[in-house]
């Protein structure tokens, strides 16, 4: 079993502390992956506070049948939808935010590197949405084809094959934006 769900099982329990471990392990990471579905930072910091706050006031059970870290994504995917259909109805759609450029010392390297993420962030969000998904789950994340496929509800074979057409067309996107794949 994993830390997140020893936590949530401990918060369950009474343990405020326990809940703080859960934001602190998963919040960064969720607020990324919820980004992938709005596009627009400030509004994924607030579905994550969202989704957070579904599992204080609702406390869903954590069955146990994926990671812990693959049930929270799926609860922050579906807020995330649920904002997005919302905000289709009101005709009202987020706009995307660009990364600051940090300032440091090797700043030659650092622009480099960060024009290079703030390309392939620009190219992924040219995508469809389920391709962004994918590709931030299975990359950016790191989650496993089955943990990732169960975050978006589908087949592990038909995960392996979207995974497989959104790199394709990842480096389509990227080559016809005027960037080599391979240096990203």
């Amino acid at each position: 079993m994993d830390n997140g769900a020893s936590s949530y099982r401990r918060f369950l329990a009474g343990d405020d502390k326990a809940f703080a471990e859960i934001i602190r392990e998963y919040r960064d990471g969720l607020i990324l992956y919820i980004n992938s579905f709005v596009c627009n930072i400030t509004e994924a910091e607030d579905l994550a506070e969202d989704t957070f706050i579904k599992l204080v006031t609702k406390r869903p059970r954590y069955n146990g049948k994926a990671s812990f870290k693959t049930w929270l994504y799926t609860i922050g995917g579906n807020t995330a939808k649920d904002y997005l259909r919302r905000a289709a109805k009101k005709g009202t759609l987020p706009l995307e935010e660009y990364e600051m450029l940090e300032d440091e010392t090797e700043l030659e390297a650092i622009v480099i590197k960060n024009e290079r993420r703030i390309a392939l962030h620009r190219s992924m969000n040219k995508l469809k949405a389920e391709y962004r998904q994918i590709l931030w789950l299975v990359y950016f994340e790191g989650m496993s084809i089955k943990d990732a496929s169960a975050v978006i509800g589908k087949k592990i074979h038909a995960t392996e094959n979207l995974v497989y057409k959104a790199r394709q067309a990842l480096k389509a996107q990227l080559e016809k934006d005027g960037f080599d794949y391979e240096n990203l």
